[in-house]
């Protein structure tokens, strides 16, 4: 290093050591343990070790910062970019699953309806069975009543033709009765 560099660097380091509130201006000063060895420095056996610290201009950290972050900065924003439309593609598959979910649901509703419709069918053949068994025990007690109303008419008129016969003989026996002949 030069006499200037290191002069310059001296008045900046008290400068700073002077100034314990300044708060805008950083002391990155390192240790000649943290610096590395350069070609004019001897093997560490021999060197004997500074204790002047090292420090860096303002100026020089901005524009280390600066680089940095340039160095940095887009590829940190193109990973925000792939995570924000990673999150959204999880969304997306969120809501997609979530959809397929409600799907299974109805396709399970479906199968609990064709049951029931199943059942439905059953119970109304059931149903079916019961009216023809009804009609035909209605056309059956039809007949019946038919019957029993032709049995009362056939009753009712061998009834009358009894009562008629007896009337019959009564008068037949009342004609064959003698009577005694008057007298003249």
């Amino acid at each position: 290093m030069s006499n200037m560099e290191t002069e310059g660097r001296a008045d900046e380091g008290s400068s700073s050591q002077r100034d314990p509130q300044n708060t805008g201006s950083y002391d990155f000063s390192l240790t000649p343990q943290d610096s590395l060895p350069t070609e004019d420095s001897q093997p560490a056996e021999k060197s004997v070790p500074i204790e002047e610290p090292i420090v860096v201009d303002r100026k020089a950290i901005e524009k280390l910062t600066e680089g940095l972050l340039s160095h940095y900065l887009p590829d940190l924003y193109s990973s925000k970019q792939a995570l924000l439309e990673l999150n959204q593609n999880q969304v997306i598959l969120l809501d997609t699953l979530d959809q397929e979910v409600t799907k299974f649901r109805e396709c399970n509703s479906l199968l609990d309806l064709n049951s029931l419709f199943t059942e439905a069918k059953f119970y109304h053949g059931k149903l079916v069975n019961v009216r023809k068994d009804m009609i035909m025990l209605h056309e059956k007690t039809t007949k019946l009543k038919k019957r029993a109303l032709k049995l009362q008419q056939q009753r009712q008129k061998e009834a009358m033709e009894k009562e008629q016969q007896r009337d019959k003989e009564l008068e037949r026996e009342r004609q064959l009765i003698a009577k005694p002949a008057k007298r003249t």
